[in-house]
């Protein structure tokens, strides 16, 4: 992804990265943006602090552990809201999408980025139906993980909170050779790793046999991702 092509024309004021993670997205971030001021990354998870200071010592940016449905920010506290494949992650969506427009200041922009489970190669779908795998795996162990959406409903949940200005692109990182040894190597210990955490799941472990079959057989290549910009209302 070509992040410079992508939000080099946002200056992003103060940032906040919904469901950041160890904060990946920032990366992207961090390499797009014309500037920013500071970014503050939230999560659900303990023990993020240390990963956030290790990886952006001597940045003006922080993690703090929040849900991002019930925010603790004030209204319009900041000038970019982003949140990065993690719609699906989110118990309750439509409470999440209000809470990030709430403290969106107006005139503001909103960078929402989504992989999608439609229109893909046969070797992306290996991506897709890999994801899903996970998703099932987790929500057996009682962690909300949905499956991925159709490209025509995250453009319908995010164009529903009133964005002016949407830009859309479709972003797709096809490999010169999606049978490359590495993929595998790369792949194969978190498919070990889901099928230790399926114990007890006979049919979700089988799944998983499968799946790595067919990822042997088809190959992998990362599943293509919708990249929304709007920005709220004056």
């Amino acid at each position: 992804m070509d992040a410079k092509n992508l939000i080099g024309h946002i200056s992003g004021g103060k940032v906040l990265d919904v469901a950041t993670g160890n904060g990946g997205f920032i990366h992207f971030l961090l390499e797009g943006l014309k500037d920013y001021e500071e970014i503050i990354g939230i999560d659900t998870k303990d023990g993020l602090e240390a990963v956030f200071e290790e990886q952006f010592a001597d940045k003006p940016i922080r993690y703090q552990q929040m849900d991002a449905a019930q925010m603790e920010f004030a209204d319009e506290a900041f000038n970019t809201v982003c949140i990065s494949n993690s719609l699906h992650h989110m118990p309750d969506l439509p409470r999440t999408l209000s809470e990030m427009m709430r403290v969106l200041k107006p005139d503001g922009y909103l960078i929402a980025l989504e992989m999608y489970r439609d229109n893909q190669t046969e070797t992306q779908m290996a991506h897709v139906q890999l994801h899903h795998w996970w998703g099932a795996v987790d929500r057996a162990q009682g962690v909300f993980h949905n499956e991925t959406f159709r490209r025509e409903e995250i453009i319908e949940m995010v164009a529903g909170l009133g964005l002016v200005e949407m830009r859309m692109d479709d972003l797709s990182e096809l490999g010169e050779n999606p049978h490359d040894p590495e993929i595998l190597e790369t792949l194969n210990p978190v498919i070990d790793r889901y099928i230790q955490r399926a114990e007890g799941h006979a049919k979700l472990q089988a799944r998983g046999e499968a799946l790595r079959q067919r990822l042997e057989g088809v190959g992998f290549d990362r599943a293509t991702s919708l990249l929304i910009i709007g920005r709220k209302e004056k």
